[in-house]
């Protein structure tokens, strides 16, 4: 499998001559290196072990000065070599370093202890004594110290047989199914274009794929690869890869940009983070703190947010928000490194627990739900990034890339959260699921909602599905909203006549006076027929107005029983069915019809003929043409 070796160190430790010796290329390629003797920006250089073993290496700049452009180079390296002078021992970019290291989330190494040559026996002893009781506490505690000389190729073979034998033991673990490499040089190439290389963290790209360059998500397509100096037609992970890309200018790319496949990452300009401050940092992380945000390869400006305290003192860990004044591309788990204004040093970092995050208040319910993301159970990530992200939920794209789990594992999570009602497939075209927690607080809101309807109006059945989606479900996507109401109509807690909603328990209920109005209401326009009567006539004999009246009307319209006309004309339904039906049957035979046409078929006087022909016209039965309808066509 192939893995990427960093260095790190001290300002002319070393690092740069020990990567020549180990492999014959000079990783110092720009005329101010040259001059000035010492390295400023990232160099790339492979050492073949033998066995088909192909070692990438990343070179990095030891200055101070330099640091942002080292955090650009670790990020992405499966193990580090330490290269320390035996002359001087530790300094304080070795500590940095080795500290910025252990933020990328780097395990393993080894340490190159360099210049053995202007040393004598006793000295070298004794600073390889002091290397290996410093490093102790850390990552690298109890990892081989090879005396080295790059001058005299004294303890090159040596060092060799050790990074041999760790690559027999090392075991990297990277994504299959996600393409990324963070872009940390762009040039041209005569003859080709445009050129970005990097370290690729996981995945696989061959030419020809489509690509964009996030955040930006510019389009593009491969045109050639070189991993290792060598051409080829697919890359691996774990390799420094060149990519030629297709109808893109060097102005339009910057460091940092990373290469994905389309809808595979999703930038934000919000990141939840499980961040810890280092315990040799003197200063705490106070709240909205600004800082230099390091990730991949790219450095901007952020603040932090903490939703718990007022400030993160070393040693300690919390779950807090970056928020950034331009959007950032990220995956589940990955680590990211703060540092300083004054000093300009490193200070804190951790991991990426929410790389699509939202704005979230201090001290709220949330912040608990949301230290479930640090989890090592994949289930529990999975869910809570369904209860945060709300109604809106996530696609499995989108999962993906807020669990950092391969597309098989993720599948079989979703699967038992499934079965535990912990997560809902709302949307199968899109692949878009909800929380299950969130579904059920909304099963229960919808009830209470329907309850308290009912309870302000009991005369009506229910509420119009569409109505509800409108008031209660407008800010829930349409098809969660659906599944919501499907699941209580399967349970029976809610009952669906064609579109009318109703709790399972609720009946109208009217009071005995009521009902006596109701029953001498529907009388009256029974009788009516097709001349039905006129409010007054119907009201005043009960000592009653409209107004009083009004909720029996309503119900005997929810009840289809009535049919509001115009303004103070209704008719019994049988009635209007009744003159439907004549005027179907009178266009079999006719093609047009007439005010007087009407009037033979109905007997209707013109009181009740030109509000029942508009309405006719309303309901789309009929079509007016000039003074004349038709029947309307049905498409």
């Amino acid at each position: 499998m192939p893995v990427i070796m960093g260095t790190a160190g001290h300002i002319d430790h070393g690092k740069t001559t020990l990567v020549k010796a180990l492999t014959g290329i000079d990783c110092d390629r720009l005329s101010e290196e040259k001059k000035r003797g010492i390295t400023i920006e990232l160099g790339f250089a492979h050492l073949d072990l033998g066995g088909g073993n192909r070692l990438g290496i990343v070179d990095v700049p030891g200055h101070e000065k330099f640091v942002k452009n080292m955090v650009a180079g670790a990020t992405g390296v499966d193990f580090v070599t330490l290269v320390i002078a035996a002359d001087e021992g530790i300094m304080p970019q070795t500590r940095e370093h080795l500290e910025i290291c252990q933020l990328l989330g780097v395990t393993t190494g080894l340490v190159a202890l360099t210049k053995t040559d202007m040393v004598d026996e006793e000295w070298l002893e004794m600073v390889q004594e002091e290397v290996a009781e410093y490093l102790e506490p850390t990552f690298l505690g109890g990892a081989p110290i090879v005396p080295v000389s790059a001058h005299t190729g004294d303890g090159l073979d040596k060092l060799k047989d050790e990074i041999r034998t760790l690559l027999g033991e090392f075991k990297p673990k990277r994504r299959s199914d996600l393409f990324r490499l963070p872009v940390d040089r762009v040039f041209t190439m005569k003859g080709h274009g445009t050129v970005v290389t990097g370290t690729m963290i996981s995945g696989s790209i061959s030419v020809g794929d489509e690509v964009l360059l996030y955040p930006k998500e510019t389009e593009s397509k491969v045109r050639g690869l070189q991993s290792h100096g060598e051409t080829v037609e697919t890359a691996q992970a774990g390799r420094r890869t060149a990519v030629n890309l297709h109808g893109l200018e060097v102005d339009d790319i910057k460091r940092g940009d990373v290469l994905a496949r389309p809808g595979t990452l999703f930038p934000s300009d919000v990141w939840d983070i499980e961040l810890t401050v280092l315990e040799s940092s003197h200063i705490p992380l106070k709240h909205r703190r600004e800082i230099h945000f390091h990730h991949g390869a790219r450095e901007v400006l952020a603040r932090i947010h903490l939703l718990d305290r007022d400030e993160l003192k070393p040693g300690e860990t919390a779950i807090c928000q970056a928020r950034f004044t331009e959007p950032l591309a990220g995956v589940y788990g990955d680590r990211i490194v703060l540092r300083s204004f004054s000093p300009l040093r490193a200070f804190a970092g951790g991991r990426i627990v929410g790389p699509v995050g939202h704005k979230v208040k201090r001290f709220s319910d949330k912040y608990e739900a949301m230290k479930m993301l640090t989890s090592e159970m994949p289930e529990e990530v999975a869910s809570t990034q369904l209860e945060l992200a709300g109604p809106a939920g996530l696609t499995f794209g989108e999962l993906l890339t807020m669990t950092n789990l391969e597309s098989k594992a993720l599948e079989k999570t979703l699967g038992v959260l499934n079965g535990q009602q912990k997560a809902i497939l709302f949307d199968k075209e899109t692949r878009r699921y909800g929380g299950g927690i969130l579904a059920q607080q909304l099963s229960d809101s919808l009830l209470a909602y329907l309850d308290d309807f009912h309870k302000k109006d009991s005369m009506k059945p229910g509420v119009q599905r569409g109505e509800l989606a409108s008031s209660w479900g407008r800010e829930l996507p349409p098809k969660f909203f659906n599944i919501i109401v499907e699941k209580l109509i399967k349970k029976g807690d809610i009952v669906a006549e064609q579109e009318v909603l109703r709790l399972k328990g609720h009946k109208v209920s009217l009071a005995s006076d009521q009902e006596k109005v109701r029953e001498t209401i529907l009388s009256a326009y029974e009788q009516g027929g097709f001349t039905p009567p006129n409010l007054k006539d119907v009201l005043e004999p009960m000592g009653m107005d409209f107004k009083q009246a009004s909720p029996v009307f309503r119900l005997l319209q929810d009840q289809a029983v009535l049919v509001r006309v115009k303004d103070d004309m209704y008719y019994h339904v049988p009635a209007l069915e009744e003159i439907k039906a004549r005027i179907v049957g009178f266009f079999e035979n006719n093609e047009e019809m007439s005010a007087p046409d009407f009037k033979d078929l109905t007997g209707l006087s013109r009181k009740y003929l030109i509000p029942v022909l508009e309405y006719f016209d309303k309901e789309k039965v009929t079509v007016r043409v000039g003074d004349v309808r038709h029947l309307r066509k049905r498409s």
